[in-house]
């Protein structure tokens, strides 16, 4: 059975309405430069991933064996124990913050949790779900957490498990704390037992790939990451990956006989496209073209930066940022190029699709709408 015509048209319309709409598209972190058209045919399945992905289950609908396969590939990445981590694809990055925290809270029930004011909105949203204690403490103003401030908020609450959340990559400005230095600020207070989380949603896909490597992952003192599949990879649908250690998870999962697997994530029926999608992806690019899609993305940041700031304009970056932050330019602007705009700050994301000539546009804009400082 068809579609009537007006519903037909309705359908022709929204494509157009996208299909335009996709052309400007600089604000946010999100990759359009995929084609998964071999990927059509599954479309057809009912695919669910339930449970846990590295057992069975009686629904065999499903892409277990390339969803395994992404969580190895990201786990390498970020440098987790090859004998004690353990993962899955989730429906994005807020998904992956809220698992880490859940198993932060399990690990540590009267835990504290500390993250900056910097950090995404998912992270209060998820501490509120859980019913967790929190501070939230300052961040510098280039967007990093204030480590000072966290010494002295952990201070006062010493006698209570630290949980923090660290920022890979903050929504406005790219910023990304230090775990690092979090675990040392943790140590040389002896707290008796803590868990860092790593959110790493928006740089999780390409920091492994920055030369020199940012500090951020499993070695470097985290316990969980999270990283979102449809920002730097790109997919039609959100997706996520979060990676955490095995030994941690194995306290929480439990054994469910209707799906003969083990509940083990947050969700029960788990979308089992967007493994697929993510696998299909890693394997066509595989680490050199992550490392290419990397060096790109920040040869067009720094080719914005340039440009910006050759017509006056006070914009700024951080070290080895694809985020490219500058005062809002006028509405018309903001609106054409779906800028970000936040406190009198709009920023440009140049991922891996964002073109020096689609800047170039972008700075004729800005030549013909603003009053450029002579």
């Amino acid at each position: 059975m068809k579609l009537h015509t007006l519903e037909q048209n309705q359908l022709e319309a929204l494509y157009k309405n996208i299909e335009e709409t996709t052309q400007n598209f600089l604000g946010y972190p999100v990759s359009k430069d995929f084609d998964y058209s071999d990927l059509l045919p599954f479309l057809k399945f009912p695919l669910n991933n339930l449970g846990d992905p590295f057992g069975e289950s009686t629904y065999r609908v499903d892409s277990r064996a390339m969803e395994r396969e992404v969580v190895h590939f990201f786990a390498e990445q970020f440098r987790a124990d090859p004998d004690n981590f353990w993962g899955y694809v989730t429906n994005g990055g807020s998904e992956g913050n809220l698992y880490g925290l859940y198993l932060a809270r399990e690990l540590y029930p009267k835990g504290m949790v500390y993250f900056s004011e910097a950090t995404h909105y998912s992270v209060q949203k998820n501490i509120t779900l859980l019913n967790m204690d929190f501070v939230k403490v300052r961040a510098q103003e280039n967007g990093e957490l204030d480590y000072q401030d966290l010494r002295e908020a952990i201070g006062y609450n010493r006698h209570r498990p630290v949980i923090v959340i660290a920022n890979i990559g903050t929504t406005m400005t790219e910023a990304k704390d230090n775990p690092a230095r979090i675990a040392s600020i943790i140590q040389d207070m002896a707290i008796s037992g803590h868990y860092i989380h790593a959110d790493a949603a928006l740089a999780g896909g390409f920091a492994p790939f920055i030369d020199p490597r940012p500090i951020f992952d499993f070695q470097d003192g985290v316990d969980s990451i999270s990283v979102s599949g449809h920002k730097f990879i790109g997919s039609p649908m959100p997706s996520g990956v979060v990676i955490v250690k095995k030994d941690n998870r194995d306290r929480i999962a439990r054994n469910i006989a209707y799906i003969g697997s083990a509940d083990a994530t947050i969700t029960g029926s788990r979308n089992g496209h967007s493994p697929l999608f993510l696998w299909y992806a890693i394997k066509k690019l595989g680490v050199e073209g992550f490392t290419q899609r990397t060096r790109h993305s920040l040869a067009v940041a720094a080719y914005t930066l340039k440009k910006l700031q050759t017509l006056g304009i006070d914009a700024w970056r951080n070290p080895n940022a694809i985020t490219v932050v500058f005062p809002a330019p006028p509405v018309a602007i903001i609106d054409k190029w779906q800028l970000a705009t936040e406190n009198g700050q709009s920023h440009i994301i140049c991922m891996p699709n964002v073109s020096f000539d689609q800047i170039d546009l972008l700075i004729q804009d800005l030549k013909e709408t603003m009053i450029i400082p002579a």
